[in-house]
């Protein structure tokens, strides 16, 4: 964060200072939320939580080197108290990113967000320094604190937004007004919250409508092959961009297909020209994601040829995100465990089918959570898919859900061993160990409250009692 005196602060959000006996001090360190992550001259912001007080933690903030806390009540320790730490959080974030004129990029969609975030990221870093949250931090907190990472220095911002009410996105852009939007998809995460893709597009749709005209260079980059997303069109002022396979889209790709080891290759086309990209990424759903960066890249400046080297050279910087590794014995694991939604979990499965050719594949899947209504069909759907892609194994890890998983497997003509329900990751884990042969290809995939990771751990690991961590 630029650096700001506590006076500063105080004013920015409108709190009361407390126990602070200098408010000529800076705060020329990062903002935290955790104690451990205290850095010299850090803002400690304390959240109360369900079951930690980071007010609680507040004396050791300091000891750390922090120059100040933003809290809601004295701690005993300089601090700023404000009424409501989330607001005022959000308020420095916006003081300050309209003081360093940054150039902001948001991006949302049902899918693929922290993966295209992930691309963006490489790719603008081509041409300036390029702030970007750590995994997945999209919400009325996590934004504002990637946010007041930006420096002297930053030329560009990214920033995740997600969203599971009507209005979040909105307040979001509020915070942190973006120059540039994109929206990837709308598919059926949260379905259960929202009640429809109707209202989905209506909530990721918000992200547009906040962007300057188009003269004053504002721009919001769609997805031209989605019928949802495109429509969007009409809901902003700025200038749109589509990105996608589809004929009329400004940036595009053609001659797509996918490498023995099942990475993208296809030929991007711009505005401005062509060029061959060949992803280190795994997976056809990638195209999408690569096209969407590339739109931003070229609305910021950046040649095509420039665009094509950086998506080639991009690579996975979020954990658990299609993160393929190979065993010494052969055997490839895919931890694709962070989250799962419908759209995610049929890419995944065609990625894994790509990457089998000639290989045993397994698909070691949990439940998608957040569904409502449609978790039934949607999980039974997941379950066909897998029979139609020729996996050769399915096993459904956990409940209800894993079991509706194995029902469409079976329903679609997997009979025998070639889907099984186990009851949770160790099964699974006992499972493969005892099954497993060289070559074989794992995809490890569900929403993150199941926990699968520990399963592509497990694997990964020379364990003799063969034990998922945290079990």
């Amino acid at each position: 964060m630029i650096a700001l005196s506590l006076a500063e602060i105080a004013e920015i959000v409108g709190g009361q200072s407390y126990d602070i006996p200098d408010p000529a001090v800076r705060v020329t360190g990062p903002v935290v939320i955790d104690s451990r992550a205290v850095q010299p001259g850090a803002l400690f912001a304390a959240f109360a939580g369900e079951n930690v007080d980071g007010h609680d933690y507040a004396e050791r903030a300091t000891a750390a080197g922090a120059a100040v806390v933003l809290a809601t009540r004295p701690v005993g320790v300089p601090a700023i108290v404000v009424p409501d730490v989330t607001a005022a959080l959000g308020a420095l974030a916006r003081t300050v990113v309209e003081r360093l004129g940054t150039t902001a990029v948001a991006l949302t969609g049902s899918s693929g967000k922290t993966s295209t975030k992930d691309l963006i990221a490489q790719v603008l870093e081509r041409k300036g320094p390029t702030v970007y949250p750590a995994g997945n931090l999209n919400n009325e907190i996590g934004l504002p604190l990637t946010a007041l990472r930006a420096a002297e220095d930053t030329e560009h911002l990214v920033l995740e937004m997600g969203a599971r009410y009507i209005g979040d996105i909105r307040y979001l852009t509020g915070l942190v007004p973006p120059r540039v939007s994109l929206v990837l998809n709308v598919g059926t995460a949260h379905i259960g919250e929202f009640g429809g893709r109707e209202q989905i597009a209506e909530a990721k749709g918000e992200i547009v409508e906040c962007l300057p005209s188009a003269d004053a260079g504002g721009v919001a980059v769609l997805n031209a092959d989605d019928p949802l997303v495109r429509a969007m069109a009409s809901r902003t002022k700025a200038r749109v961009i589509l990105f996608g396979e589809a004929a009329d889209a400004d940036v595009r790709a053609e001659n797509v297909r996918l490498t023995q080891q099942g990475q993208p290759a296809f030929t991007l086309h711009t505005p401005t020209g062509c060029s061959d990209v060949t992803m280190q990424l795994y997976g056809e759903h990638h195209v999408s994601n690569a096209l969407a960066a590339a739109a931003v890249a070229h609305e910021l400046g950046m040649s095509v040829d420039e665009i094509a080297l950086a998506l080639s050279e991009a690579g996975t910087l979020s954990r658990w995100r299609m993160e393929v590794t190979e065993r010494p014995d052969g055997v490839t694991i895919v931890n694709d465990a962070y989250n799962a939604n419908p759209e995610s979990m049929r890419a995944a499965l065609r990625a894994l089918a790509a990457m089998g050719q000639g290989r045993r594949t397994w698909a070691v899947l949990g439940q998608m959570a957040e569904l409502g209504d449609e978790a039934l069909a949607e999980h039974d759907a997941v379950g066909r898919l897998a029979v139609r892609l020729n996996v050769s194994k399915l096993v459904a890890v956990g409940g209800r859900e894993a079991s509706w998983l194995q029902l469409g497997a079976y329903n679609e003509g997997s009979w025998g061993e070639e889907s099984v329900h186990v009851s949770d990751a160790q099964a699974a884990v006992d499972l493969l160990r005892s099954e497993l042969r060289p070559g074989d290809v794992v995809l490890v995939k569900a929403s993150r409250s199941v926990g699968l990771e520990r399963v592509a751990q497990a694997l990964l690991e020379n364990t003799t009692e063969g034990e998922v961590a945290g079990r």
